[in-house]
């Protein structure tokens, strides 16, 4: 078990300026969903100097958005920057100004990544990442906080995603220059996230309202890429 940031007796400044929270206690969701209010931006916010850790996991706080078309038979996937034929949820890390309403984080990092603005419809059960850090990248990560306690098998992220219905795709928007983006079904996405080896990313798809019951892929035997059957279908 590890022991809780606040029991560590470490001056947090000195932890790179690294913020710990509670999680359970900081996250306002029950206010209700305002998309309104969201002010679109033309650059994406970058740095992690000021997000967010769980003070008793010590992983990073991510916030994302699984957004899907009116009838929820296709979920919105985003090209990963830094592997482009790797397919992905929007999501990114939660900012210590967007510590009490991680929506505000998954609305921001879905407009910056994808493009969209929707209604967020309810949170998804909370899931982490099963690539745990090692003891080396937690010692470098962690400067100055001796992480001894099964120091290897701290979670690199946590992910809380929200289920969104999109109402706006734009065709500008602060990643579209880096990212692509595509409509899938549930099938499709999967298979995604198989080969993408994300199993945390498709244990929240499972837990979404997402229809599974769905024909199918056929796949290009030799690219393992999919056949889209309906590709003006797909279009925005």
């Amino acid at each position: 078990m590890l022991p809780d940031i606040a029991d560590l007796n470490v001056d947090l400044e000195k932890l790179d300026r690294k913020y710990f929270i509670d999680p359970d206690i900081c996250d306002e969701e029950s206010k209700r969903d305002d998309p309104g209010s969201f002010l679109k931006t033309t650059k994406s916010r970058e740095g992690r100097s000021t997000q967010v850790y769980n003070k008793k996991t010590y992983a990073r706080l991510v916030a994302g958005c699984l957004v899907f078309n009116q009838t929820f038979e296709k979920v919105l996937m985003i090209s990963s920057s830094k592997h482009k034929d790797k397919w992905i949820f929007p999501k990114g890390g939660i900012e210590y100004d967007e510590k009490n309403d991680f929506r505000k984080t998954a609305r921001r990092e879905t407009w910056e990544e994808a493009g969209v603005t929707g209604q967020i419809i309810k949170k998804l059960p909370t899931v982490e990442d099963h690539r745990f850090m090692k003891s080396k990248a937690v010692n470098k990560t962690f400067k100055g906080v001796d992480l001894t306690v099964d120091g290897d098998r701290i979670p690199r992220s946590e992910f809380h995603f929200y289920e969104m219905q999109v109402l706006e795709l734009s065709q500008v928007w602060p990643e579209c220059k880096k990212r692509q983006r595509k409509w899938c079904t549930y099938e499709e996405a999967k298979h995604e996230l198989i080969r993408a080896k994300r199993p945390e990313l498709l244990e929240a798809l499972n837990f979404s309202k997402i229809a599974k019951n769905c024909a199918e892929i056929k796949l290009d035997k030799h690219s393992s890429k999919i056949l889209d059957a309906e590709p003006l279908k797909d279009d925005y």
